[in-house]
């Protein structure tokens, strides 16, 4: 029988299981993402702040990417790559700071829609200390309750299904006046660059997507909670690394500074 501890101030995050072969290499790889992560991102919100000339909608939109990236991973990344080298036993954090971690993990990909998620989460009382995931998030938080979690679980899946049937349609109906434009233009180059900005851009939806279904599908089903855990972490690193590749990379403008500071470093030297 469960044992149960009610209210307690201090949780125990089950973290990742893995075989101690496995715990080192899957460490560098989290570290060295994380690190491509922050630096790519901090220096393309950097340069769009500092840059007026980069003051324009499409770079604010890459601002906006870039800080929610470093602000989603810098939650996570790091406090689940010290749990990786604690015992589970040590894995513990206070409740409040799950919540906070819980909130920026959602608001991460649903931005702060997630406010009265949090509203319904902090009412339950909790008779369990053992967060089985391997970082906080809400699903995970009501498991933590012995009280009703229906209203928790009908406004969650609720507001996946309009965020999702939302996000699909806009997108479907952004790429489809894409592809009508690509079809009746004569100019190639054009057609080629839109086609190359959206296949990308698609292709980093479609991993985040897919990611949280599979999250949201796996949480109802305790028995492949590793399959849960991997989605999860993928829904946070991927996107994080690929979005400063793909829309700062591909942007003449950020490209031309770029350049411009490398060919300022070369020449310094010589003066």
């Amino acid at each position: 029988m469960e044992n149960y501890t009610y209210n307690s101030p201090t949780l125990q995050l089950e973290g990742l299981n893995l075989s101690k072969g496995s715990v080192y290499p899957v460490f560098l790889f989290l570290f060295f993402s994380y690190l491509f992560i922050i630096f790519a991102n901090v220096g393309i919100a950097v340069l769009v702040f500092t840059d007026k000339s980069l003051h324009q909608p499409m770079y604010l939109l890459f601002w906006n990417l870039s800080v929610n990236d470093i602000l989603g991973n810098s939650i996570l990344v790091p406090r689940l790559l010290i749990d990786m080298l604690r015992p589970p036993s040590e894995r513990l954090i206070n409740y409040y700071v799950c919540l906070v971690q819980a909130f920026i993990s959602h608001m991460f990909g649903t931005t702060t829609h997630t406010v009265l998620m949090i509203g319904l989460t902090i009412r339950l009382n909790r008779c369990r200390t053992l967060i089985t995931s391997p970082y906080c998030d809400n699903a995970a938080l009501f498991r933590l309750s012995c009280e009703s979690v229906f209203i928790n679980n009908v406004y969650g899946l609720t507001f996946t299904v309009v965020l999702f049937t939302g996000s699909i349609g806009s997108i479907v109906l952004t790429y489809t006046k894409i592809t009508v434009v690509c079809l009746t233009s004569k100019n190639k180059s054009l057609n080629s660059k839109a086609l190359k900005t959206c296949s990308t851009h698609l292709t980093v939806y479609l991993i985040m997507l897919i990611s949280g279904i599979l999250i949201i599908t796996l949480h109802r089903f305790p028995q492949y909670s590793h399959y849960r855990k991997l989605c999860s972490i993928l829904f946070h690193v991927i996107p994080g690394g690929l979005n400063p590749i793909i829309y700062g990379v591909q942007s003449k403008e950020i490209r031309k500074f770029f350049s411009k500071s490398f060919k300022h470093k070369k020449v310094l030297p010589s003066l």
